[in-house]
């Protein structure tokens, strides 16, 4: 049964609200506010019906203080002086809702039951979020397909070790969240996690960056700098893009990998290593080698243990974890609360193949969000490029080889009626995922009823 607990510093409204809620759950009242506060703190309520006036005592820091106490019990203001700005200041400081006397108690009854369900929809919200958390994440990467718990289960089985690893996927599959969840759930996870993206540095610099530099070793050298690698010594460092990785340098990057030792440029002085290196790339190292482009020998220094990302693409079931996690932190970054996407919206996702994949996926939610006026998302505050027709693979069951053999004519009528089905008849959101104007679309419909 659900607890209740009834603050008023009427008596006789206490009893009667005891006496009017006292069969569906176990009520507990008083007149005293520091004894409700007490009450709360040491037990558990699930709805508290607070008067906002209680003697000289301002309900509203009443309010305040039970939700720093048990933020999970829902409040509910009551009182004979209902005003506009005394609701919105009590919804404002956490309130659910307000009620003011005399109470009607159909009305009561009524919003009790909604505050409770509200109540136990967020407790499933929050349960959900934490299982998500526990069973579908692992140091910030977010997956339940059968590959990436593979992913997972490689990463367990070579957190603890020094051996190089290759992380190998498309841009924008997440091998640097690989990267740094092998470091920071392993036993170096307390020293230095250093990062080089091998492909934005310039060569000339590249090397400098890599491997510091002694005062003088070159014009504009005007003091000395540690590189990388002497930073993360005893911790991790992190090649991205290490297939473009000048030639020139990979030699010396291979010594270092043979011999545990880097000299600084302009130097003599060598400092002995002890770094675990984890090098990414979206290339085929293999046919990098085979033409030329890449040290074979560095190659298999490097590919100790791969660990192989698999597209977004062929993941997809992974989407609507990945979406819950992005829209939470973006209503945390950009001040909104988005719940979640319309049905439309979550099937064009579902739909889309991602060339840019998850870092795509997060640019579009970001971007939608911002640009969304409800609490869903709705299929036009998707970009163009998302919602275009291009990108669906289905249109409600018409598929690219239903057109093959139509004459060009009848392909168009096909698809622009297929199009407006998908939309429900909605002739603004059918022309814009045609990219034509409305008034194109309805000269279209018209000669198709001729």
């Amino acid at each position: 049964m659900k607890r209740i607990i009834v603050i008023d510093d009427e008596a006789s409204i206490c009893s009667s609200l005891e006496f009017a809620l006292e069969d569906q759950y176990d009520v507990v009242t008083t007149t005293k506010p520091n004894e409700g506060l007490k009450s709360i703190e040491e037990e558990s309520y699930d709805l508290c019906l607070l008067d906002l006036k209680i003697g000289q005592v301002d309900g509203l820091d009443v309010l305040r203080k039970i939700k720093g106490v048990s933020p999970k019990t829902v409040v509910i203001m009551i009182t004979a002086y209902g005003t506009i700005s005394t609701s919105v200041k009590a919804i404002q400081e956490g309130a659910y809702s307000y009620l003011t006397k005399p109470i009607n108690i159909e009305e009561l009854y009524s919003i009790i039951q909604q505050a409770l369900h509200y109540q136990h929809l967020n407790e499933q919200v929050n349960y959900l979020s934490q299982e998500l958390e526990k069973r579908y994440s692992f140091e910030g990467i977010i997956g339940k397909s059968a590959a990436m718990a593979s992913v997972f289960n490689l990463i367990r089985k070579v957190k603890e070790v020094d051996s190089n690893v290759l992380v190998v996927g498309e841009s924008g599959t997440g091998k640097e969240l690989v990267a740094r969840a092998l470091h920071f759930s392993g036993k170096r996870k307390k020293s230095h996690f250093e990062v080089v993206n091998c492909a934005a540095i310039p060569d000339q610099l590249l090397e400098s960056e890599l491997f510091g530099y002694d005062k003088g070793a070159f014009t504009g050298a005007v003091s000395s700098k540690e590189g990388k690698f002497q930073l993360a010594n005893g911790g991790t460092i992190f090649l991205d893009e290490i297939g473009d990785m000048p030639l020139s340098l990979q030699a010396k990057l291979l010594r270092i990998l043979q011999e545990k030792v880097v000299t600084k440029l302009g130097s003599n002085k060598e400092m002995n290593l002890d770094v675990r290196v984890i090098a990414a790339t979206n290339k085929n190292l293999e046919e990098a080698v085979k033409n030329g482009e890449f040290r074979e020998d560095l190659y298999f220094r490097l590919d100790v243990i791969k660990v192989p990302l698999p597209p977004l693409r062929e993941r997809k079931e992974d989407i609507p974890y990945l979406i819950q996690s992005f829209i939470k932190q973006f209503n945390s970054e950009i001040g909104k609360e988005v719940k979640g996407l319309t049905k439309e919206a979550n099937r064009i996702l579902m739909n889309y193949d991602y060339p840019g994949n998850i870092r795509e996926l997060s640019n579009i939610i970001e971007s939608s969000m911002v640009l969304a006026d409800d609490e869903y998302i709705e299929m036009l505050d998707l970009p163009q490029q998302v919602r275009s027709i291009q990108s669906v693979e289905r249109i409600e069951g018409e598929t690219i080889l239903d057109f093959v053999g139509l004459p060009l004519k009848k392909m168009e009528k096909q698809f622009i009626l297929a199009t407006l089905e998908a939309n429900k008849g909605h002739r603004k959101n059918t022309a814009s995922m045609l990219g034509i104007s409305e008034r194109g679309l309805r000269d279209k419909l018209k000669q198709y009823e001729q």
